[in-house]
């Protein structure tokens, strides 16, 4: 593989996660049933991966994803695969804003470390595989902030400052990884921080977070080859359809914008629950692009192409249009469930972004 630094984001780029196929939803059932392994589980999730890459393509996308086909719930299957991390079944899921969740979640029995078998390393192995030379492979992973909850913690540590030596020593490894797979860009969801953006803490208690959130993801990338791009997506929850969390970024622009050393940051702005553009003056210029999430992943209603590129000129009054980037505002799939529209629509939605990102940037 070349060593050429991938010129990502992209223009037209996508955070990750895909609506599963019928074909796939009926195989990993039929696993669940025990009708099959799961090597013939695999076996679909490639089949159907296959057919996905070429869709992403045909919309004209640069960069393609595996769609998260082979996990459940964006975080929690790579989560509970570190060393010292399990998954479980809670009395509850977690409250969006108009449901519960199925209930799922990992917590800590020891205390975590890298874990040289992780699946998600042959996974990455079969995107590239399957992608080839045809497009950039992008892989999605949680950021290591996602760990940052009392219940995950689960005893194992006093408080998060002892915690993060670990998880920061565990990232690293896995980072590395990846890259010596071929892997070379790599994309940190961080729910976290929307947490930090909207939840009532108090001002100092935003403030630690916040800095501590930074320290940890600048440290897992101490080092980072020059030509793995890695970016991260500040999610406000994607379940169904719904949502977690409404709020603007501008409690954690001074610290996490200005400071945290990511090549680039995929921030939601399809709806009014993400505030003004204003606190992206805080982006450094010529630092980290800023990819847009102006598409929603959550309806199937297509955007107006005139609508879209009004607000990228709005945008470009903090963030110079170089700089700036589009994309849908999450994935379309971040748990198995899937958003409620229909493969048709995602479709559309990927091409819509790809032809308006020509239209303004060429």
């Amino acid at each position: 593989m070349t060593v050429t630094k991938v010129k990502a984001p992209f223009r037209a780029d996508q955070v990750g996660s895909l609506l599963r196929t019928e074909t796939l939803k009926q195989a990993k059932k039929d696993f669940k049933e025990g009708k099959i392994n799961a090597e013939q589980l695999r076996e679909v999730e490639l089949q159907e991966i296959k057919k996905i890459v070429d869709k992403q393509i045909e919309a004209g996308l640069q960069v393609v994803t595996e769609g998260e086909f082979g996990r459940d719930w964006w975080h929690s299957t790579f989560m509970e695969h570190l060393l010292g991390a399990e998954g479980y079944i809670p009395e509850q899921g977690y409250n969006f804003a108009s449901q519960e969740t199925d209930p799922y979640d990992v917590r800590l029995v020891g205390k975590v470390a890298y874990n040289p078998n992780h699946p998600f390393f042959q996974q990455a192995k079969d995107l590239l595989e399957i992608v080839g030379d045809r497009a950039v492979a992008k892989f999605t992973i949680p950021s290591p902030n996602q760990f940052f909850h009392p219940d995950i913690l689960n005893g194992q540590y006093k408080d998060f400052d002892e915690f993060a030596p670990d998880i920061i020593a565990a990232y690293r490894e896995t980072i590395q990884e990846f890259y010596r797979i071929g892997v070379r860009y790599l994309q940190l969801d961080d729910v976290y921080l929307a947490v930090i953006a909207t939840a009532p803490f108090s001002p100092e208690e935003k403030k630690y977070r916040a800095e501590l959130a930074v320290h940890v993801v600048n440290s897992i990338l101490e080092g980072k080859p020059e030509d793995l791009t890695v970016t991260t997506h500040v999610c406000r929850g994607n379940y169904r359809s719904d949502y977690s969390f409404a709020g603007g970024y501008d409690d954690i622009a001074p610290i996490i914008f200005a400071n945290e050393k990511v090549d680039g940051f995929f921030l939601e702005y399809d709806d009014e629950r993400s505030g003004s553009f204003e606190p992206l003056k805080y982006i450094p210029k010529g630092g980290p692009r800023v990819v847009l999430g102006l598409v929603t992943s959550k309806t199937g209603k297509l955007e107006n192409k005139e609508t879209i590129k009004a607000r990228v000129e709005e945008a470009s009054q903090y963030v110079p249009l170089e700089q700036l980037c589009i994309s849908p505002q999450c994935g379309f799939a971040s748990t198995h469930h899937g958003n409620i529209l229909t493969e048709e629509e995602q479709w559309a939605k990927l091409k819509f972004v790809a032809e308006t990102a020509k239209e303004i940037w060429g």
